[in-house]
């Protein structure tokens, strides 16, 4: 049987990467599983949602903005310069019943933990067509997150386009507001699901509208710079009468939710919220399982952003010392 480590991070990204930093320097020789490529519909990525992010503009300490991947890179680079070794991997089932925990990886191996900090974060929920797809994982115009690329210089004194009717569809297309010169709501029925308080403050605004009963068939894109595509417009068609039509805009933003990563956790005796995200104790990042913890988008469905996932996995990993230092493991 393979020797327990004290600590195994699964996933990466600003939670998984941030929590092997701090791991490292505690000397808790962090083993991180971060994750394999794959299509869910849209592309999964080691390292998270801003593996699909482009430019970067709002983490502190980068004044001039920064890539996504490149942001990633570095803070893989920082976690492995404390020794914190890396395996491309999947957690596919665990085991919290017996101690040390039991972690099955997707190639059949056992894998031994004293504690466990769970980063796998959330996957946007998107429309799954190719060319919505092509245009997000290029940087061409199409993302899921307003207030992580709405403001950039791409998107501003543009027509835009937000898909949803919820309250987080409300949320952006409101943000949005700010910066483009029309904002579309593009909404598959005839009514919205959001709170009237919600309605009522994108409705207020000059450069707002609604375009009832539309779905988006296809994203059209134009040369950009670089060799790269850019939205031009997407395709629309009524639920009612079945007619195409096409919309003139630079950004599309899909807002029909998200999903975190936690389906391998099902079964596991984890506390979860109505939704599947990992429900905390409290503020810290201890869940109903003692030396389990969860940090970033797995446990965070109200921020959702680089620097709140990078302090929860500080927190998860100050968490962990403790608890193995209180246990003699660390």
């Amino acid at each position: 049987m393979p020797d327990a480590h004290k600590l195994v991070i699964i996933g990466s990204g600003p939670a998984g990467w941030t929590a092997a930093i701090y791991a490292a320097r505690a000397n808790l020789d962090p083993v991180v599983y971060e994750g394999i490529p794959k299509q869910n519909p849209g592309p999964v990525l080691p390292g998270g949602q801003l593996m699909l992010t482009t430019d970067v503009e709002n983490y502190p300490g980068f004044p001039e903005g920064i890539g996504g991947p490149q942001m990633m890179e570095l803070f893989q680079k920082q976690a492995e310069r404390f020794d914190a070794k890396v395996i491309s991997e999947d957690i596919e089932s665990v085991d919290f019943t017996s101690r040390p925990f039991k972690l099955k990886t997707h190639k059949g191996e056992e894998v031994l933990a004293h504690a466990v900090i769970i980063a796998t974060g959330a996957t946007a929920n998107w429309l799954g067509l190719e060319s919505e797809l092509r245009l997000a994982k290029g940087g061409g115009g199409v993302s899921a997150c307003a207030v992580c690329d709405g403001a950039l210089p791409l998107f501003r004194n543009q027509p835009l386009a937000v898909v949803g009717g919820g309250d987080t569809a409300m949320e952006e297309a409101t943000y949005l507001t700010k910066f483009a010169s029309k904002v579309y709501i593009i909404h598959r029925r005839d009514e919205l699901r959001a709170s009237k308080i919600m309605q009522e403050r994108f409705l207020s605004k000059p450069n707002a509208e609604v375009l009832w009963n539309k779905t988006v068939v296809d994203c059209l894109a134009e040369p950009g710079p670089h060799n790269t595509e850019r939205l031009r417009a997407v395709v629309l068609e009524d639920t009612k009468t079945g007619e195409r039509s096409e919309l003139d805009v630079r950004g599309m933003f899909v807002a029909i939710g998200h999903t975190p990563a936690t389906k391998f956790l099902r079964g596991s005796g984890l506390d979860f919220d109505d939704a599947g995200y990992i429900k905390l104790a409290s503020r810290h990042s201890a869940t109903n399982i003692e030396g389990v913890f969860a940090a970033g988008d797995v446990a965070d469905a109200e921020y959702r952003q680089a620097i709140t996932a990078a302090g929860m996995g500080c927190q998860a990993a100050l968490d962990a010392e403790r608890w193995l230092g209180a246990q003699g493991l660390a």
